[in-house]
């Protein structure tokens, strides 16, 4: 069945907003509902935007007066500086979502649940897999942050699949976004003049474009696609290659200090990278995308290093020290050696 009438939490981000403003522009559905705490700043098209809290029970009473037949549960944050601190992102994901699914749970109309969840919550050591498949569990479960509150989530969701089972009900696993208008640690990460990396790692990563991911939200909610299933680009980069392509100077450091080095950037508010995130610059993660194609029927336009690529040229990322500079420098130093005869002329 079609959706008919449509609510998308979390759409004062790009993300949420791409897809309500998408469902909106098909005539096929009659109510497309955006929920946030802050009014979205991108135009929703005929998006009806309803200021509500998913951690407060009168979120029900929305999805109940609206007869809403599909939710997109999109409002998981993973940066504490935009939830105004861990307490409060952690009320959000955890909390919030426990509210939603009380009131699908309710609801007689609903017939439909797509989750936005992470391949964050399979951890990062040195004990992964060469792929996580979505049946895998962590060798090391996150014991904070983003990937802690999406395996309690997941959780949730799963009790609520036995409580309802005449509800569809997808989980999406995405790996990092990255695209026009995406704003998070890692993409800050590569924007840093010089890019700090784990002396003696050099981690697999997985990206995904964020034009990807709507394409598999939009899928998700036209239905037929129930289950779990990982999402990312083909492919890999490691974490050297990726810094090469951004232009940044790496700049390794010991494991511990750069421990420290995320605290401090997080106290100053200049990034947040959490204890999980530099485990993940340490040891990487990549995941199996076969049941996305075979199972849920979609292919990632973008593979990993396209989707970096196109982040670098959306970014106008530049070298931060120029190569012609480089060379001058060297051939200018060349000369200055060969005149005072300390080395042969080139």
């Amino acid at each position: 069945m079609r959706p008919r009438r449509v609510l998308v939490t979390g759409v004062s981000r790009p993300l949420g907003a791409d897809v309500a403003r998408a469902l909106a522009a098909s005539p096929q559905i009659e109510t497309v509902i955006g929920v946030d705490t802050v009014a979205p700043g991108d135009d929703l098209g005929r998006t009806r935007f309803v200021r509500a809290d998913i951690r407060n029970p009168l979120i029900a009473k929305v999805i109940g007066t609206a007869g809403i037949d599909t939710v997109l549960h999109l409002n998981l944050i993973a940066n504490p500086v935009v939830a105004g601190g861990r307490t409060a992102m952690k009320e959000i994901n955890v909390i919030g979502t426990m509210q939603l699914l009380a009131a699908c749970q309710k609801s007689e109309t609903v017939s439909r649940l797509v989750v936005r969840s992470t391949t964050t919550i399979y951890g990062s050591s040195s004990r992964d897999p060469a792929l996580f498949t979505e049946d895998m569990e962590p060798r090391q479960l996150p014991r904070g942050g983003y990937g802690k509150d999406a395996v309690e989530v997941e959780g949730y969701v799963r009790g609520f699949s036995r409580r309802r089972p005449d509800i569809a009900v997808t989980v999406l696993r995405f790996a990092n976004i990255l695209g026009p208008g995406v704003d998070s640690p890692l993409a800050r990460y590569f924007e840093f003049p010089v890019v700090p990396t784990v002396l003696g790692f050099d981690p697999r990563i997985q990206l995904l474009h964020s034009s990807d991911a709507l394409a598999v939200l939009l899928r998700a909610a036209g239905g037929g696609h129930a289950g779990t299933f990982n999402v990312a680009g083909d492919g890999i980069l490691l974490l050297s290659q990726a810094v090469r392509r951004s232009g940044r100077p790496p700049i390794p450091i010991p494991f511990p200090a750069v421990s420290s080095l995320s605290r401090l950037a997080s106290r100053l508010r200049v990034v947040d990278f959490p204890p999980e995130q530099v485990g993940f610059l340490a040891h990487g993660r990549a995941v199996d995308t076969t049941r996305l194609r075979e199972v849920f029927g979609y292919t990632p336009r973008y593979t990993t290093a396209a989707a970096f690529d196109s982040f670098v040229r959306e970014r106008g990322l530049r070298p931060t020290i120029d190569p012609e500079q480089v060379v001058q420098a060297e051939q200018a130093l060349l000369g200055l050696m060969a005149r005072r005869r300390l080395v042969g002329a080139p």
